[in-house]
């Protein structure tokens, strides 16, 4: 098996939280579940992905807030948060306030970008002011700044009974390190880097151009060196890899034949960048552990990575999600080098 520079250092997972409209609580609680499990079997961490006005978690903050309380060591992130929903005031405060209840384990990552179907939702969302949103980098560095404890206003102190802070309340000093940027394009990478933050690189990279004939592994490993080229930290910088990989090692012949059927469906899209924004897709990885850990090892992105947080398919069941981590702590994270959490 191909040796790897950086052993595994941090496994984790990131989940979409599906729920049935007519029993929302049922899926959120499935969802606090899987995160309970995964402390048990030692997970470094555990993200959400964040989707609104769809049948997954709409606010992935609070759910976080619930599972803080539940666990008492894994870390938990978000993967990520679209700034165009966002007020980034009222968002930091939201993420110290979960900081703080987690005892620093709030890992918070975020995007830029327009909203999804602005067109349909502007209305409802910026009724007044959608032609003056800024939702670009500077959305972000708001966000960073005011969570770092730059003030957000020039007013502190007493007025009447009251004591008013010129920061946002409360203040976490360790939040602002564990900031995370999700982009798949050179430019977010290097822009991430040059801002101090962490980054996410997910299963979706963008080709750079319509001569741009590299393979999806060769352009996430550009990504990874232009964010740490760019960033003060250089090679220690973090980065965290998200790609779907389902071991199968306990897998019952009837759950190994519907994830393999899932990747195949998936495959097609992987031969070629997609859409306007030339978006390439990397495979979905299902075998055992050992057959995934080569694979992975032979990956040129995740060679110079120390950190994942492998995503789970959104449209499995409960018990097929008990059953990948529980391979992936015991079987897969212990082959690429990881040791569970103390």
């Amino acid at each position: 098996m191909p040796s790897t520079p950086r052993p595994l250092r941090k496994l984790g997972f990131l989940t979409i939280g599906l729920f049935d409209e007519a029993d929302p609580r049922r899926g959120h609680e499935t969802t606090l579940e899987i995160i309970e499990l995964g402390e048990r079997l030692g997970f470094d961490s555990a993200w959400l992905r964040h989707r609104h006005l769809q049948y997954g978690i709409s606010s992935p903050v609070a759910v976080l807030a619930a599972a803080s309380q539940r666990t008492s060591r894994i870390e938990l992130g978000t993967a990520v948060i679209p700034l165009g929903w966002e007020n980034p005031l009222r968002l930091a405060e939201d993420l110290a306030t979960v900081d703080v209840l987690s005892g620093g384990r709030l890992n918070p990552g975020v995007s830029v970008g327009p909203p999804m179907h602005f067109d349909r939702v502007r209305q409802a969302l910026y009724p007044d002011t959608a032609d003056a949103e800024d939702f670009g980098y500077g959305r972000v560095r708001r966000l960073l700044d005011l969570v770092r404890g730059e003030p957000a206003t020039g007013f502190s102190g007493t007025e009447g009974f009251e004591v008013f802070s010129d920061r946002v309340q409360p203040h976490s000093p360790g939040l602002g390190s564990r900031l995370w940027y999700g982009g798949g394009s050179l430019g977010s990478a290097r822009w991430a880097g040059e801002n101090g933050v962490n980054f996410l690189t997910s299963s979706v990279v963008k080709a750079e151009g319509p001569d741009d004939a590299r393979d999806f592994a060769d352009i996430q490993l550009d990504l990874v060196r232009a964010f740490r080229a760019a960033h003060q930290d250089g090679d220690a910088a973090r980065v965290s890899q998200g790609l779907v990989v389902i071991p199968t090692d306990s897998a019952t012949p009837g759950q190994r034949a519907r994830y393999e059927e899932f990747a195949a469906r998936r495959l097609p899209r992987t031969a070629s960048p997609q859409g306007p924004g030339r978006l390439l897709f990397a495979p979905d990885l299902v075998g055992t552990s050992a057959e995934l850990a080569e694979r992975l090892h032979a990956h040129a992105a995740f060679r110079e990575i120390d950190e994942v947080a492998f995503a789970l398919p959104f449209t499995f069941a409960p018990e097929d999600y008990v059953q990948i981590l529980t391979d992936m702590a015991t079987n897969l994270g212990p082959a690429l080098g990881w040791r569970p959490g103390a």
